[in-house]
């Protein structure tokens, strides 16, 4: 009896977790992480391409206080995420669950095998604008689905939703304030490469999650779900 009633609260959960899903959607997420996961390994890891927000913060704490990135990146994401679910809801919470470990999974994939692009170390400029592109589409796709790749992007959501700002605007608030923090500790060189990549990746996930791609809208702006 008591294993017929987990069973039956098992599929409960399974179904609720999977509502709102259509294959569509999953195939888009997906697709997202793995374009995510892709362009942060062959070329932000090869070339060190420092980040902003909850990833710049984590190599800020751990370079000044030396507690371990294992212990700051959960506790920062978790941080982000509890606030994306007070502002943003149960439904974006499970939609992210998906999408972060569709991004774990590919990056997973991806350090099985040799980077799969040249090495760009020693064209900066190229590395930051081809890894903006690949971090901007990526996780442009999957926030245009509800959810978000990581801490960073809940973050930036639910300032956006709170103040009103485009999505852009948000990204680039929280990843310059933690981009001014690391000259603290990272040449001025190194962060104006990364100052190139992180404006091209914001203005482009703003770009992919508003823009109507469909022919009747001619690429009319749709609403911005932090609008509805």
């Amino acid at each position: 009896m008591i294993r017929h009633e987990k069973k039956q609260i098992m599929k409960k959960v399974w179904e609720i977790f999977w509502e709102g899903l259509s294959v569509k959607k999953i195939v888009l997420i997906l697709l997202g992480a793995a374009i995510t996961s892709f362009g942060l390994y062959n070329i932000h890891q090869q070339t060190s391409i420092t980040e902003g927000g909850v990833m710049g913060m984590m190599l800020l704490i751990n370079h000044w206080l030396g507690i371990s990135s294992s212990l700051i990146t959960p506790v920062l994401d978790l941080a982000c995420y509890g606030l994306a679910f007070r502002y943003l809801g149960g439904q974006f919470i499970k939609i992210s669950i998906l999408s972060t470990m569709g991004v774990s999974w590919f990056f997973s994939l991806w350090e099985k095998k040799p980077p799969l692009l040249p090495d760009f170390s020693a064209y900066p400029l190229l590395a930051a604008v081809l890894g903006g592109c690949f971090i901007g589409i990526g996780v442009g796709l999957i926030v245009r689905q509800g959810g978000s790749s990581g801490g960073d992007d809940a973050l930036a959501l639910v300032i956006g939703k709170v103040t009103g700002w485009r999505l852009s605007r948000a990204y680039l608030f929280t990843d310059l304030t933690v981009l001014i923090l690391s000259l603290s500790y990272i040449p001025l060189q190194k962060i104006v490469f990364s100052l190139v990549t992180v404006t091209i990746s914001s203005w482009l996930i703003d770009f992919v999650q508003n823009t109507d791609f469909s022919r009747r809208s001619q690429g009319r702006p749709k609403e911005a779900v932090l609008e509805e």
